[in-house]
């Protein structure tokens, strides 16, 4: 078997739902071996969305395809050691946590930066880490109604969201093509 560009290259995740799990996938498409940081008890949340999979989400199966998977609750000091452990092997972190979540578990891009100087550190955000609305949450649905996607895709009395998860999609592309 040919091996893949990004082979060797270890990625740690903190994600849910879609944008950061879709940029991870890719990045594990590639060859990267992807170690995903779970909640205990439901995990990310959207794998029960459906159970159309061997009682999974599909999309949750489609864009955690080959991916590792650790559950940590990290904050008991325990568990924040093992990421620390996890992330002194790793290259790269990508995290789309609510604003300011990782910060408050001492993972913020400064802090990851001074610990491990080499770990490229991706936030996948809805709106940035600066400007008015940088502490905001953003989902799919949020954006789509912001840039008038709805009123596009629906009628004038029913306006309709896009079937997929179109803003989140391109929020992961984006974060994995740079």
């Amino acid at each position: 078997m040919a091996s893949l560009p990004l082979q060797g290259l270890t990625v740690v995740a903190l994600e849910q739902a879609v944008a950061a799990p879709f940029a991870t996938r890719q990045l594990a498409d590639l060859g990267a071996r992807v170690i995903k940081i779970e909640r205990p008890g439901t995990g990310d949340f959207c794998r029960g969305y459906d159970t159309s999979v061997k009682g999974l989400a599909s999309h949750f199966v489609w864009l955690n395809r080959t991916k590792e998977s650790v559950t940590l609750d990290l904050k008991r000091p325990e568990a924040a050691l093992v990421l620390e452990r996890l992330l002194a092997r790793a290259d790269v972190f990508v995290q789309n946590l609510a604003p300011g979540a990782t910060t408050r578990l001492g993972l913020g891009a400064e802090a990851l930066r001074v610990r491990y100087p080499r770990l490229v550190v991706c936030n996948v955000t809805g709106y940035g880490s600066s400007g008015p609305y940088a502490t905001k949450k953003a989902y799919d649905l949020i954006i789509q109604s912001e840039v008038g996607m709805l009123a596009v895709t629906g009628t004038d009395s029913t306006p309709s969201k896009v079937g997929v998860s179109i803003a989140d999609i391109s929020a992961g592309m984006y974060a994995y093509s740079g």
